[in-house]
């Protein structure tokens, strides 16, 4: 632990010898520019990803919503068709937020039990590294809404 500290101290001074005009080690500067430099890009290009993963990952939870409350109000009046309608409403939602960001989304329609519906999307996302792959998921559930006249069943 000395060493370090020994080592640190003889460091500081020589930076301050340096910017007071002894030239001691005078290409210093550019050793640690270049040493610096991949570690900087490496923690933009970090920085970059994660905001890319997270606005795809909120994109496709808004879009599996979308889904959800589609199939939920239709499920009730059109048994069949709901599927086909949460998945237009998914697109939809993918289309307009981020058609770049969610690359081929798999949009699957589920049923958990008797009078629940939902959707769930698997998705890729762009990466800045080469060979990073990275996929979102997804699932919004929800009770079927039924619409029932008043003073009926």
């Amino acid at each position: 632990m000395t060493g370090v500290v020994v080592s640190l101290g003889s460091w500081v001074r020589r930076r301050a010898e340096a910017a007071r005009g002894r030239t001691a080690d005078s290409g210093m500067t550019a050793i640690e520019f270049v040493l610096l430099t991949p570690v900087l890009f490496f923690m933009i290009f970090a920085t970059v990803q994660f905001a890319l993963y997270f606005f795809a990952d909120h994109v496709a939870q808004a879009a599996a919503q979308a889904g959800a409350r589609k199939a939920r109000a239709t499920a009730d009046e059109q048994p069949g068709a709901w599927r086909g309608e949460a998945r237009d409403a998914v697109d939809s939602y993918i289309r307009q937020l981020g058609p770049q960001l969610v690359l081929s989304p798999d949009v699957q329609t589920v049923q958990p039990e008797q009078h629940t519906v939902g959707v769930e999307i698997s998705a890729r996302i762009p990466t800045v590294f080469p060979g990073l792959d990275l996929t979102v998921h997804a699932r919004s559930v929800g009770p079927v809404e039924r619409f029932v006249k008043e003073g009926g069943n």
